[in-house]
């Protein structure tokens, strides 16, 4: 019996482990893991959406000059001029006394807001 079921799971287990490899080689380039930089159109309309997304979402409680905000409740962004990988992180996850708006914003939106925030922060 067990001679049976080997002579099927042999041949499943190759495929699995071809497969998995063809996907660690193949995977980067379906992703598009070598995305072209942004076009000056593109990085505008994001900043664009950022800073509405801001104003609606972070300027009650965050001080950020470019977008007309004076919140007291967070940190000053022109004072922590936050990269964006530290804006996207504590958007999704929040920090301290700031909630998480993972559930409440897309990944575009927070991608959209760090970009701005980062671009703006400091600059004030």
């Amino acid at each position: 019996m067990l001679h049976k079921i080997d002579r099927v799971l042999a041949p499943v287990t190759w495929l699995v482990a071809v497969f998995a490899v063809a996907v660690l080689l193949i995977g980067p380039e379906v992703v598009g893991a070598d995305k072209p930089p942004p076009t000056p159109e593109q990085a505008a309309t994001t900043a664009a959406s950022g800073k509405e997304v801001f104003t609606s979402n972070c300027g009650s409680c965050h001080t950020l000059a470019d977008a007309g905000t004076s919140g007291t409740i967070g940190p000053n962004l022109d004072d922590a001029a936050p990269d964006a990988a530290t804006v996207k992180a504590y958007v999704r996850g929040g920090g301290g006394s700031m909630p998480s708006f993972g559930d409440t914003l897309s990944n575009a939106e927070i991608d959209a807001v760090a970009a701005y925030v980062s671009s703006v922060a400091g600059g004030g």
